[in-house]
């Protein structure tokens, strides 16, 4: 039997099974993409620890749909004349889950936290002169040099507001506590890694009076409870959505899309309009990929359509190639040297190519998270790209959250290192050079891998300080054709994805991840 044809199969024959949790209209079951492992959204840069940050906490600023910053914790700013001095003022009636106010003496650490991981606020540091409290309602950053994206800096990003206590914890460090300034506060007694998180609609949070968008506007909380349920088996969750016994399957497989259009009582839509972009990530520290002649080599052999039809499967509205360096779609993209992989695919060549590089045979640890299909399948297609082409390759499957802390080690494989895994990267996050982790070539301050290009790194200085959007795309393209050059990373397309919800589940906000305020039950 076909792999896709047991699937549907087997989701088709759980329908018998009892429904329960149904009717609940102030109750919302959800089933992520996978398993919160690691809830500090500034320690670990996954997108599901992200997720659960837009839950529990708030942002000065949110961002629209078309990327744009807006007012949220904040009800203003002022900025002098010579753009050196920005002043922020907090809007009223804002309170942290313990039910203290929010002062500026949370903001300030809270922002320091967070730039120094993230590629905005490093850009931030780089030109502030001082942080400082004016007083318990208004904070002042002072720079030495103009900053163009101070407000996408402290809005598109993961710039949560914590308090002064917790966000004091070095940024290297996970916090211990999860007190948050957002809609909803975290259950932390009932969280069970690996089988549920719990929400709970915090009361006293004051929603701006603006409709939803993105992170911006109203955080509206319609729900007194939302469970994260923990559900790695596709056709389990297929089959709970059927049943009534989940509300919203976060990430469907597209192999059981059919089954679920045919169901009654659901839905699948299309709310991610951006996409995420699949790559190819390597160890830059240790044999083989230490070599940039052999990272080149591996060029001619890849074939983007084969990456993304692995995890689409017969979906082609779900995916777009060829995916350059930058977010397909967005102003940074572009085609510069867009040929390493719309020419004609050369294995032969290839081969040759690795064989000329130095390889010396080492064996190629490559991990594959288990419990996310879609990816799982990419490194599934990069096993057997990197055998066709002369790699000895270890393929090591791990859940997920094994895998994130697998990546961190910098030992060699023998020591239980790794040499290179595969991952998603939603567009949002490398549209830019500002928030495009993989591109950084800052070796060991930088993403896992630690690839060092001073050349990039320049580049990437040059693109904070350009005068506007023409000279913006113009430094891209040049970060573009380092890239090919340097290998960093591999993207191999950008697909698009589906979810799937109850019916009678409306208003949720249209964003490239799952939003919680707005929705509701009919």
């Amino acid at each position: 039997m076909q792999r896709r044809t047991f699937l549907a199969a087997g989701a088709a024959a759980a329908l018998a099974r009892p429904a329960i949790a149904q009717g609940n209209a102030r109750l919302l079951r959800f089933v992520p993409e996978g398993n919160l492992q690691n809830p500090d959204p500034i320690w670990t840069t996954t997108t599901i620890a992200r997720n659960h940050g837009f839950m529990i906490w708030d942002t000065l600023y949110g961002q629209n749909s078309r990327g744009r910053p807006s007012p949220q914790m904040a009800a203003g700013h002022e900025v002098s004349a010579d753009r050196l001095t920005w002043r922020f003022t907090l809007r009223d009636g804002l309170l942290f889950h313990d039910g203290e106010p929010v002062r500026a003496q949370d903001c300030v650490p809270s922002i320091l936290r967070w730039a120094k991981r993230r590629g905005l606020g490093q850009a931030m540091l780089a030109r502030l002169d001082e942080m400082r409290v004016l007083d318990d309602k208004r904070f002042e950053i002072r720079l030495k040099q103009p900053y163009a994206l101070m407000l996408e800096a402290l809005g598109t990003d993961t710039c949560f507001i914590m308090p002064e206590r917790i966000s004091r914890t070095d940024p290297f460090t996970q916090i211990k506590e999860y007190v948050g300034s957002g809609p909803f506060r975290f259950v932390l007694n009932e969280w069970v890694s690996g089988a549920k998180a719990v929400y709970a609609r915090w009361e006293k949070y004051q929603p701006i009076n603006v409709a939803p968008e993105f992170t911006s506007g109203g955080k509206v909380a319609n729900f007194d409870r939302v469970e994260w349920i923990i559900m790695p088996d596709p056709a389990t969750a297929t089959a709970a959505l059927q049943q009534g016994e989940v509300d919203w399957v976060q990430q469907p497989l597209v192999d059981l899309l059919s089954v679920l259009r045919a169901a009654a009582g659901v839905k699948v839509l299309v709310n991610d309009t951006v996409g995420v972009v699949p790559m190819i990530a390597f160890n830059h520290i240790h044999p083989p990929f230490n070599n940039p002649k052999l990272l080149r080599a591996l060029l001619p052999a890849v074939e983007q359509k084969e990456f993304v039809e692995a995890a689409m499967g017969a979906e082609p509205e779900l995916y777009h190639v060829p995916a350059g360096v930058f977010t397909p779609g967005l102003p940074m993209a572009n085609e510069a040297g867009l040929e390493v992989f719309t020419a004609p695919r050369d294995l032969a060549l290839a081969r040759r190519l690795v064989a000329e590089s130095g390889y010396k045979g080492e064996k190629v640890v490559l991990m594959a998270p288990s419990d996310y299909p879609a990816t799982q399948a990419i490194c599934q297609v990069t096993r057997d790209l990197f055998q066709r082409v002369g790699l000895d390759v270890d393929y090591v499957s791990m859940d997920f959250g094994t895998l994130v802390q697998r990546r961190a080690s910098r030992e060699p494989v023998e020591k239980g290192g790794w040499s290179s895994f595969c991952t998603t990267y939603e567009g949002l996050s490398v549209a830019t050079p500002a928030s495009h982790f993989p591109i950084r070539g800052n070796g060991f301050d930088g993403w896992f891998g630690w690839p060092t290009s001073p050349r990039i790194e320049a580049l990437r200085d040059a693109w904070f300080d350009a005068p506007d959007l023409a000279a913006q795309q113009k430094i891209c393209q040049q970060i573009q054709l380092l890239v090919w050059q340097e290998v960093p990373y591999i993207p191999v397309g950008q697909w698009f994805i589906p979810t799937a919800l109850r019916t009678n589940l409306v208003d949720v906000v249209k964003a490239p991840f799952p939003i919680f305020w707005g929705a509701r039950k009919t």
